[in-house]
């Protein structure tokens, strides 16, 4: 049999500052509120997804790429595995101020892990909707101590606006922040290594405060003056009933946005070729990928596996992906 492409059915989160849109707009079908995020494309144990449908129906796609590593294709960074996480996010409330660590530090203080860093797509965001991101000048580890033992933290974070269509990228080290409104896809490292150093001083659902990490993220934060996020360069390159733009390429990961407009008779050619696999989120339209005589109906909020060097694929339909690749 040839390499087939097919769905993945997410894991979902209901940390506490989530929402319920990605069940009410993405119909995800997943019964928890908050529904704060769904983890898409994983192989993480935390957080594990399923194929639906086809030869490997209900098999956690982490089993599926043990039988088939030859699905990751041959590119070196997906030799010990599938090499990215991605998510939708619902933040309804902000996030924790947070750090994520490199892959040196995760490898020698957490076990060999992988750090994380991570690319957000803006796919909503409210009107006054904003980010952290790093540091608004630089700041001593006793400084930053200090005021987040006095509640005063937020006077040294850059805060950035945010808007839909927008990109960033946020590498491992920088403080960060999604804030409340923004509704987000996200590519990351398979990781999910997060240092709290603020929270708001919310509670969880056992009334405790949760917990901070703040001598890690001490550890792996830089705390040197962040420059202001600009948004990347874009540049849409057209083909008959198709439009694809470069978001985001960093030695983890690529990330392009591709437009699918076709007529009635109309159809769009994609294949994965023998170095890596694809992911394809769909985030708004729907239309159908044929290949080797089957097809496959795909929906706002869809997430498909294209197995390295795949058959054949023919996009039909109003769709905008995220297609993602190690």
């Amino acid at each position: 049999m040839g390499n087939y492409p097919f769905l993945l059915r997410p894991s979902g989160k209901d940390y506490l500052w989530g929402g319920n849109r990605l069940n009410s707009e993405f119909v995800k079908n997943i019964d928890m509120f908050p529904l704060a995020e769904t983890w898409e494309c994983s192989t993480h144990p935390d957080g594990p997804c399923y194929a639906v449908g086809g030869k490997f129906d209900g098999m956690e796609l982490a089993f599926i790429l043990e039988l088939h590593p030859e699905y990751l294709g041959s590119h070196p960074v997906s030799q010990g595995g599938l090499p990215i996480l991605v998510k939708l996010i619902d933040a309804r409330e902000n996030l924790s101020v947070q750090v994520h660590p490199t892959d040196a530090y995760a490898r020698e203080h957490e076990n060999g892990q992988l750090g994380k860093t991570e690319m957000w797509y803006v796919l909503d965001a409210g009107r006054d909707t904003e980010l952290v991101y790093g540091v608004s000048r630089s700041v001593t580890r006793k400084e930053l101590e200090k005021a987040i033992q006095q509640g005063t933290v937020e006077k040294y974070l850059q805060k950035v606006p945010v808007r839909k269509g927008d990109v960033f990228f946020i590498d491992a080290g920088t403080i960060h922040a999604l804030g409340a409104g923004a509704l987000v896809a996200e590519i990351q490292e398979s990781s999910n290594l997060t240092y709290r150093l603020y929270d708001y001083n919310r509670t969880g659902k056992d009334g405790n405060r949760r917990p901070l990490h703040i001598e890690r993220a001490m550890e792996a934060a830089s705390l040197d003056e962040s420059t202001s996020p600009r948004q990347p360069l874009r540049v849409l390159r057209y083909r008959q009933g198709a439009a694809s733009e470069l978001l985001c390429r960093c030695r983890h990961f690529e990330v392009n946005r591709l437009l699918v407009n076709t007529e009635r008779r109309q159809t769009v050619a994609f294949q994965a070729d023998s170095l890596s696999f694809r992911v394809l989120l769909c985030v708004s339209g729907c239309g159908t990928l044929r290949f080797a005589g089957e097809a496959l109906d795909v929906y706002k909020g869809d997430c498909i596996f294209v197995p390295a060097d795949s058959a054949r694929i023919r996009l039909h339909g109003q769709m905008e992906f995220l297609d993602i690749r190690g």
